[in-house]
């Protein structure tokens, strides 16, 4: 039997995810010229926390991800055994219900096509129910796959919306607090006010394995906030998450110039090497595509953009090859200690993935809070591509 045909558009985006919701919201913003579908078997968005610092994106394509923002603080605090600091640098965070949202306004509801792909090509996208969707040009944004062409640790998390009885206390976010026992890696704990009584607890881990042990990390969230003296009314969210810390890899195998077929965030390889954090590259992205759309080698053109962040990621990829070749894993923490005193304009750089080269200096320079000669050692096995 022949598959149903769902007719041909301009752009297909297969996943609706961050990159590809903000993809179409940008793409129905500036080119509404344009016949643009999403792909996603749903929800749009997914059960995600987004947070990021002003400083991540652009004046620019702030218009992006404005009416996404649903908390917004001023400072945000950090916390280690020996070592606490509040920086003066605003902080928002958006939902995947947001997104949804925005995107559900945004485009014709028969745009929006509630299916999974089966099979994604340069111009077409075969559906798991049958049908066949053609486009100019498809666009891949279904997120992350595993991939021998990259060498990583991971960041893995679970994060739950605790609704804490008579108030939490906790007046701003606090991204690290790194002052609980160190398990499985770098474990610290990520905290966001939503509002005086509901408290996003994160507990998060920079582990050599993928493997994520959610009933035991729920265990430990309840202690945590048993030890804060906070009486938990409810849990009203819950989510997880693996994210590559990549400490090596080949691009040309990631993405060979072979596959003309046009992707974009996690797929495409661009995500912040040592956090793991895809939102400042998924909106520098999204902002760009309106004036590539046209192009006949769109593929060509995104793959090129990906190329040049994966250069420009190389020394976030050897800082990860620090954290996870030359530190024991209950002593990583003492790498991000020594971050967390260095000025608060070069780690807003760093999250946004602009250090400077005086940044680069600063970061590497002075005794290293790992053995000297695991380090060398880790240096001399990098590779520096």
């Amino acid at each position: 039997m022949a598959a149903r045909d769902l007719g041909k558009c301009d752009i297909a985006i297969v996943g609706g995810g961050l990159a590809g919701g903000l993809a179409a919201l940008a793409l129905a913003a500036k080119r509404p010229d344009l016949d643009v579908r999403l792909v996603e078997p749903g929800p749009i968005g997914g059960n995600h926390v987004w947070s990021f610092f002003d400083s991540d994106i652009a004046k620019k394509d702030r218009w992006l991800v404005a009416p996404l923002v649903r908390y917004h603080w001023e400072k945000y605090g950090v916390c280690f055994p020996a070592h606490r600091r509040t920086l003066r640098m605003g902080y928002k965070s958006i939902t995947g219900e947001a997104l949804a949202e925005a995107v559900a306004a945004t485009l014709p509801e028969d745009r929006i096509i509630a299916e999974k792909a089966k099979h994604v090509a340069p111009d077409h996208v075969l559906l798991a129910r049958g049908g066949r969707l053609s486009a100019r040009h498809v666009i891949d944004a279904r997120g992350a796959v595993k991939n021998p062409a990259i060498e990583c640790g991971w960041q893995k998390f679970v994060g739950q919306a605790l609704t804490i009885a008579g108030g939490h206390g906790v007046d701003r976010p606090v991204v690290m607090d790194a002052s609980v026992e160190q398990v499985d890696g770098y474990r610290f704990v990520y905290l966001l006010p939503f509002d005086a009584e509901t408290l996003f607890v994160e507990d998060t881990y920079y582990s050599d394995g993928a493997e994520l042990d959610v009933a035991a990390i729920r265990d430990r969230i309840a202690a945590y906030a048993e030890a804060r003296q906070w009486e938990v009314a409810a849990v009203t969210r819950e989510e997880t998450g693996v994210l590559p810390v990549v400490i090596g890899g080949d691009f040309d195998r990631l993405w060979p110039a072979s596959d003309r077929t046009a992707r974009i965030g996690v797929r495409a390889g661009t995500f912040h090497a040592t956090t793991g954090y895809s939102l400042p590259d998924a909106v520098r992205t999204a902002a760009a595509l309106p004036e590539l759309a046209d192009r006949r080698d769109l593929a060509a053109a995104l793959r090129a953009r990906a190329a040049a962040s994966w250069r420009r990621q190389r020394f976030y990829r050897m800082l990860g090859a620090m954290l996870f070749r030359a530190a024991e894993p209950d002593e990583r923490y003492r790498i991000f200690q020594r971050f967390y005193r260095l000025p608060a304009g070069l780690v807003a750089r760093f999250y946004a993935g602009q250090s400077r080269t005086a940044d680069k200096l600063r970061i590497l320079s002075g005794k290293p809070p790992v053995p000297v000669g695991r380090a060398l050692t880790a240096l001399r096995r990098f590779d520096w591509k």
